[in-house]
């Protein structure tokens, strides 16, 4: 009676050392994506700011639409 008791507790901790195994393999998997997600929620803030500032604007200006200031002087390549 004990020799099976020891037998299935056995059986049902290694069970649950292969689940524990498992849910830690998918942490480490979930740390690392939010980790990602992180870096690119920052990246995002920094683009938001950028589009947001007189900068941008200016560039796109120039870009774009072509725009310079009253005393630039243009060159342009054909």
């Amino acid at each position: 009676m004990v020799l099976a008791l020891t037998a299935i507790l056995s059986v049902q901790i290694v069970r649950l050392y292969h689940r524990d195994q498992a849910y830690q393999e998918q942490e480490a998997l979930l740390e690392e994506q939010l980790s990602e997600e992180q870096e690119r929620a920052g990246e995002l803030e920094a683009q938001e700011e950028y589009i947001g500032s007189d900068e941008y604007v200016e560039d796109v200006a120039r870009s774009k639409l072509g725009m310079v200031y009253e005393d630039e002087i243009l060159f342009r390549e054909e």
